[in-house]
């Protein structure tokens, strides 16, 4: 036979009740079959010929069925696909009749090799046909490449890293930001990453601007820089209770009891103070050995002398960005690629559309719009080629027409215009002559009369 279809696999939905699933394609044999349900959860179980199901159509062209013993259960996908081993069991013995059947079918069998690779191929993550990229191979083992993502170095080519975002400075209004952008808030130096593509507007501190939804917290400085002012407050409190106890101390040679009394609040007052200092000091020191602020070079170790911690943070003011500790060395932090914009409903480009080659296109039969606002027109600039279909006019209420200018900066027309729908008995198809020449009007005929005589 010959191979005209490229179908290799047939998927379908359970119920819970159906048991016979067909297959369109030619297989030489049952085991050639690979049948598949996946569960509502991603599970993939391979079924068991003759134990879970049977084949039938072994030989035919159109193929035949798949019967299961029991029914897959609603939300679980069947999935039938060719599979047949990748031997050639052809034999041809010197000087018999050409075998043209068994001849055929060895040809057939390459064909649905070809069209088993070239299906696994389809599934497969690749480069474009344009695309180029030294190598696709990466060396990196498992243990160095648990926990990072895979990603693209400066020239394009695949790299394991730790990527966290790129550090933009200081936030600012009126900047384009974009997803996975680290920015600084100057108003309580906390650290912040942008979760979603926006325009920033407005003013500090990020956590009540308009648009703090689109801001994720890295480094809360603010907080521990209260801690700490709440612990000066304290111990200052603190200090001015002490002198007010040694000062009735002082004066107790008429109160020396009343002034013993105060003097033990005061030292109570100071323990307390001490201990809150103690546990802000805690909190700034934490912080740190997280953050170990503004420094020219890489730092070997944390703000006091420790080993440094992989997710430590400093700011390297000798290149101007945020650098990340990854365990073994510093590395500055990068941006991953846009991907997608589902998330923004209301999408808006900052400059020309460029679709490098591609085209603009729908799913599902639908129809796309170009809508311009009042009394904005849609401008196609340039030759306009329609390779299929055909062009439809409908004005509203009105009469269609399309008007044809002299020259695009003067005001004279000529305008092609359809009959009123009073005056309509049918369709009206114009078609224009397959050889050259200039459609008149009948008013630029001398004698219309003679003319409709002499075209019969």
């Amino acid at each position: 036979m010959t191979v005209s279809s490229t179908t290799t696999k047939n998927s379908y939905s359970g119920n819970g009740s159906t048991t016979v699933f067909a297959y369109a394609f030619k297989i030489f044999a049952e085991a050639d079959l690979k049948v598949i349900v996946r569960s509502s959860t991603g599970t993939e179980t391979t079924k068991t010929l003759n134990a879970d199901y049977t084949v039938s159509g072994v030989g035919v062209t159109s193929g035949g069925n798949v019967t299961f013993g029991s029914a897959p259960a609603s939300g679980e996908t069947v999935v039938i696909r060719r599979e047949a081993a990748l031997t050639q069991t052809t034999d041809y013995t010197a000087n018999d009749p050409f075998p043209a059947e068994d001849h055929e079918n060895a040809l057939d069998k390459l064909t649905f090799h070809t069209q088993q690779q070239q299906e696994e191929l389809d599934r497969a993550i690749k480069l474009s046909r344009t695309n180029t990229m030294t190598s696709t191979e990466f060396t990196v083992g498992a243990s160095d490449r648990a926990n990072k993502v895979l990603a693209f170095d400066s020239s394009g080519e695949i790299s394991v890293t730790q990527e966290l975002g790129t550090f933009k400075g200081n936030w600012a209004a009126s900047t384009s930001y974009v997803v996975r952008d680290i920015v600084k808030d100057t108003s309580t130096n906390n650290i912040f990453i942008v979760n979603s593509a926006h325009t920033s507007s407005g003013a500090q501190p990020l956590t009540t601007n308009a648009n703090s939804s689109k801001y994720d917290l890295l480094v809360d400085a603010a907080s521990a820089t209260t801690s700490a002012t709440a612990a000066a407050t304290s111990a200052t409190e603190a200090a001015t209770s002490a002198t007010t106890a040694s000062t009735q101390a002082s004066n107790a040679s008429t109160s020396a009891s009343t002034a013993s009394t105060q003097a033990t609040n005061a030292a109570n007052s100071a323990t307390a103070a001490a201990a809150s200092a103690a546990a802000a000091a805690t909190s700034a020191d934490n912080f740190d050995d997280v953050y170990l602020g503004s420094k020219s070079s890489e730092p070997s170790t944390d703000n006091d002398g420790d080993a440094l911690n992989a997710g430590d943070l400093f700011f390297d003011t000798t290149v101007n960005a945020i650098k990340v500790y990854t365990g073994s060395a510093w590395q500055i932090v990068s941006q991953a690629s846009l991907t997608s914009v589902v998330s923004d409903t209301t999408p808006q480009l900052g400059g020309d559309l460029d679709v490098n080659g591609n085209g603009i296109v729908s799913v599902s039969n639908g129809n796309i719009a170009l809508t311009p606002n009042g009394s904005g027109v849609v401008r196609l600039d340039g030759n306009v080629d329609i390779q299929t279909g055909e062009i439809v006019l409908k004005n509203g209420g009105s009469q269609s027409n399309i008007k044809f200018y002299c020259e695009s900066s003067n005001a004279h027309y000529a305008q092609l215009t359809a009959p009123a729908h009073s005056d309509f008995s049918g369709n009206v198809t114009i078609v224009l002559p397959a050889t050259g020449g200039t459609l008149a009007l009948t008013s630029q005929i001398e004698d219309p009369t003679a003319l409709a005589i002499a075209l019969g």
